[in-house]
């Protein structure tokens, strides 16, 4: 990436568009990334749907995985509702060990099958966060499954037998939204939604509490803050929420 990329100036987020289904792998991962534009597009009457390969039940340390999994589920589902979004669906791959294959394609193209959206949303599938903190496994997985899967709605023949279960092939995806990522094209302006984005990250009170001695709230807004004041000077001074978006 040259300085000249790195300090490009951010385009606004296409907005022709109705239908939106957000991919990650994780309850939280949309909260820390991107639910500030969530609650910006909801606002603006367009439909977002979150689908989830995990409930996240390796999450958090001192709960075992039977209890864990069900509590953040809900957490995730009241989440979703501060920033306007009625549908939450899960996967039910294990946390910590998605595996990146077809059986996760397979699955994520039978979301866009089913949602029919013309956008799509993940989290960055790339190697790391910035230049030096790691990825984990599962975002690499579902992020670059679900670039892949966007395609792969379309055509009848990669996974037939979704067809035979009645979900007809989906070629009208126009752009996959990356959201966390260190090459950013795009953005959305987080005023409208930053309070609301601040409230859904907070829903994962139980989550929170488990990573850090912070207070929850102090904690959710510094970080969100933080974020799109970081986006701002690419973005016309205004804070946002930046998207690498790849068109089909």
């Amino acid at each position: 990436m040259t300085t000249e990329t790195a300090f490009a100036q951010l385009q606004p987020m296409p907005d022709d568009w109705q239908r939106a289904l957000a991919v990650v792998a994780h309850p939280d991962d949309l909260e820390y990334g991107c639910a500030a534009a969530v609650a910006a597009w909801t606002d603006a009457g367009r439909e977002v749907t979150y689908v989830l390969a995990t409930r996240g039940e390796a999450g958090i340390d001192t709960l075992d995985p039977a209890t864990c999994g069900p509590l953040r589920e809900r957490e995730q589902r009241a989440s979703a509702a501060v920033v306007g979004v009625r549908e939450v669906e899960f996967l039910d791959h294990r946390d910590g060990v998605i595996e990146y294959g077809p059986a996760l394609r397979r699955d994520i193209a039978a979301a866009i099958r089913t949602h029919r959206p013309e956008l799509v949303i993940t989290l960055n599938h790339r190697d790391t966060w910035g230049t030096h903190v790691w990825n984990t496994p599962d975002h690499l997985a579902v992020g670059r499954a679900t670039l892949d899967a966007a395609g792969d709605a379309g055509n009848r023949w990669i996974f037939p037998e979704l067809t035979e279960r009645g979900l007809a092939p989906w070629d009208g995806v126009r752009w996959v939204a990356v959201a966390g990522s260190t090459t950013p094209t795009h953005a959305v302006d987080a005023r409208p939604g930053l309070e609301r984005s601040v409230r859904s990250l907070l829903e994962h009170r139980a989550y929170i509490e488990a990573l850090t001695d912070e207070d929850p709230e102090h904690y959710c807004r510094s970080f969100l803050t933080a974020n799109v004041t970081a986006a701002a000077e690419r973005f016309g001074g205004v804070p946002a929420v930046p998207f690498e978006v790849f068109g089909r």
